[in-house]
């Protein structure tokens, strides 16, 4: 706005791109003369591009807003020297060439008035409606001198919230500082530094998110300028040098346009130059540049369907590079983009690169969410795009997924320097993934997020009590990395005093996610320090060896279950390895001194012996009915489960509950949040097993109670 208004500077070349040239006309529009009886020109051009988008649009408010406007910045000059209407006049025009509607354009003509004149929001109200007059609070600066150093952090997070509810505030500020960036020459080197950076980490970001590709690019360029001259002026050469050589795009774009011509297929075929810094960007990535690095191929066509007409005549008769390929109609970015890419060989083994997008796309491809016109009525302005998927990212346009976030965890970070380290970390994640909750819905997600992520972006600081996941089925630890299209299910503690733990932050990519999990941990100092671990006043007890048990050998004071084989006298040896009771499927094997060791049917071990050719021997449990009691029954399980303070207490509760005695206990060490509980129990009635298994897994923080299978020595 106007603390960032000087005189222009030298701009940018474009080299004859097939896109808006908005530089050209915002300088035509500040060239008409500015006289008390009649609009200026400048006026006439923003009423010309308006009506160019909507040939029946109503100019009488543009009017009423450009008087209030010229009336109240009078007397007012920018840096330059130039008087201050140039300014929001610029701006408009901007809008305008994009497809703005009325609305926009009447609140881009009083965007500061209400900051930097006399005029109040109470006049605009009354004057122009509470739709312009929310558009113009929401662009409005808050003063430094109520907010200090805090005010420009403030200001973005108050034009961000204003943005939730209607996203033709931030288009309003991205054409305000895109004619600002352009008139950036007289304000000192480290201003115009400062700038530059916060236009680089959140302006850039924001056109991106929200599909303004015309905006983004050119503040791309201008940035480049002012922070990296060097690489600029090089760049700069670089383009020189190739615009007198012969384009070799020329040749392949004539012979894509015979091709297509003669498959009946109507289409506008483009050369479309690389702004500055696409080409640095592709320099960067090859080092030495070929002639059709410079540019891309740009096939226009009427229909969805014809697209793929388009790319289906390419391929046939041009070699196409299949890695180039990808599919953005089919599964559109989250910015509201949609195009086929391609690359295909055209004479002497040049590669171009060629979009390929219907003209409706190609207008939002430019101008994003402003191409949608007034998303929030049905009244014949500009429609939405077509062929939305339900994906939660583009369902709604006025309130994209990543734009609900960022609303969500600002309202956590009451702190200005949080909040501005944070929204500049979040908007640099410049990729999007969707990826599914178990009951149906959708989560948008930066790439690399984890189920840490999911978990806080689906239940919030409910997701405090979060104990572990699946991921396509699959138990996964919460540090786990989702991809797109991942369905994931988060599992919930049921005891609602668990807490996060400090190596959640490790895995944390999202600011939802960081804030609450810091918050937590702030507040629960001493529970974050054990968390996650079997806890400070529980032992972990030490591995004891587990032995085969004779049929012979008592257990505490009780008797061992009888087992009967097929080999008469032999000595019977219940496997410790899987530890067998009734009713298991059970089978024999011989080992060294003519005993004969009983092994569950599944164990692992009995595999190993048929391996090593021992011969099964029949066995089977005397008295298999009878579950009176009269014997001990030695089992051993294995239980997974999330760490968490108290977890081992609460397991031995369960388990003595259970009337079963603990004969030996092994707790590993965690891993990646994991515990494993291995426990040698003796039971007074094997009928009670089952019962105990799920005693145990209704324990919060367990996911499994096994039966143990460890391999056995063959003996």
């Amino acid at each position: 706005m106007s603390a960032e208004a000087t005189n222009p500077g030298a701009p940018l070349r474009k080299r004859g791109r097939p896109r808006i040239d908005l530089r050209r006309l915002g300088r035509v529009a500040l060239l008409g003369p500015v006289s008390r009886d009649r609009l200026p020109d400048a006026i006439g051009h923003v009423a010309e591009a308006h009506r160019a988008h909507y040939p029946d649009a109503d100019l009488a408010i543009l009017r009423k807003a450009y008087v209030l406007a010229e009336s109240s910045h009078r007397g007012q000059t920018r840096k330059s020297g130039e008087p201050y209407i140039t300014h929001p006049l610029a701006v408009t025009l901007i809008l305008a060439e994009l497809g703005a509607e009325t609305t926009t354009l009447t609140a881009s003509l009083l965007h500061d008035t209400v900051e930097d004149t006399e005029v109040t929001l109470d006049q605009v109200r009354e004057e122009f409606g509470d739709e312009v007059c929310y558009l113009v609070d929401g662009v409005t600066k808050l003063e430094k001198v109520d907010y200090g150093a805090a005010a420009e952090p403030e200001t973005f997070r108050k034009m961000l919230v204003a943005t939730g509810n209607d996203v033709r505030v931030m288009s309003i500020k991205l054409a305000d500082r895109l004619h600002n960036m352009r008139t950036l020459g007289v304000m000192r080197p480290e201003k115009q530094a400062r700038i530059a950076k916060v236009t680089r980490d959140v302006l850039i970001p924001l056109a991106e998110r929200l599909g303004v590709q015309a905006l983004k690019t050119e503040l791309e360029d201008l940035v480049f300028a002012i922070l990296h001259p060097e690489e600029y002026e090089r760049t700069q050469a670089l383009i020189s040098a190739w615009d007198g050589a012969q384009n070799p795009l020329t040749e392949i774009a004539d012979s894509v346009r015979s091709t297509l011509r003669e498959a009946g297929i109507s289409a506008e075929v483009l050369i479309r130059p690389r702004h500055f810094v696409s080409v640095h960007r592709v320099r960067i990535k090859r080092g030495e540049m070929r002639g059709t690095d410079f540019g891309r191929l740009l096939v226009l066509v009427a229909e969805d369907a014809d697209c793929y007409a388009v790319l289906g005549e390419l391929h046939t008769c041009f070699t196409p590079v299949i890695s180039e390929f990808k599919d953005f109609i089919a599964a559109p970015k989250f910015n509201l983009y949609q195009s086929l890419h391609t690359a295909v060989v055209g004479p002497e083994g040049a590669v171009a690169e060629v979009l390929i997008r219907t003209h409706r796309m190609h207008k939002v491809a430019e101008a994003g969410v402003v191409a949608l016109g007034n998303p929030y009525t049905q009244d014949g302005t500009a429609a939405a795009p077509q062929a939305e998927p339900a994906d939660g990212e583009r369902a709604d346009p006025t309130r994209p997924g990543w734009l609900s976030r960022l609303l969500d965890w600002q309202e956590s970070a009451t702190d200005s320097d949080t909040f501005w380290a944070t929204l500049r970390a979040d908007l640099a994640q410049d990729r999007e993934i969707t990826v599914f909750r178990a009951d149906g819905g959708t989560l948008g997600l930066p790439a690399g997020a984890s189920c840490v992520d999911a978990a806080y972006a689906q239940y919030g600081e409910e997701a405090h009590g979060c104990i572990g996941s699946r991921v396509n089925g699959r138990l996964a630890t919460l540090g786990t990395a989702l991809n797109d299209g991942d369905t994931v299910q988060l599992l919930l503690a049921q005891d609602a005093s668990s807490g996060p733990s400090p190596e959640w932050l490790d895995h944390a990519r999202t600011p939802a996610a960081r804030i609450a999990i810091t918050a937590w941990l702030d507040a629960h100092p001493d529970e974050a320090q054990g968390a996650h671990r079997s806890g400070p006043d529980t032992p972990r007890p030490q591995a004891q060896p587990t032995d085969d048990v004779s049929n012979s050998r008592g257990r505490a004071g009780g008797r061992v279950p009888s087992v009967a084989v097929d080999t008469p006298g032999a000595p019977v040896r219940l496997a410790g390895c899987c530890t067998p009771v009734p009713p298991d499927g059970i089978i024999g094997f011989t080992v060294r001194g003519g005993a004969v060791t009983v092994h569950r049917e599944e164990c692992p071990a009995v595999v190993r012996m048929r391996e090593l050719g021992r011969s099964a021997v029949g066995a089977r449990w005397n008295d298999p009915g009878d579950r009176s009691g009269a014997a001990d029954y030695r089992v051993t399980l294995v239980a997974e489960s999330f760490g968490r303070p108290r977890l081992l207490a609460d397991l031995t509760e369960a388990i003595a509950t259970a009337d079963a005695a603990i004969v030996s206990a092994t707790v590993e060490p965690p891993s990646e949040q994991r515990v494993r509980h291995t426990y040698t129990l003796q039971l007074p009635d094997a009928a009670g097993l089952p019962g105990l298994m799920r005693a145990m897994r209704d324990v919060p923080g367990v996911y499994d109670v096994s039966r143990a299978q460890q391999p056995a020595a063959a003996g």
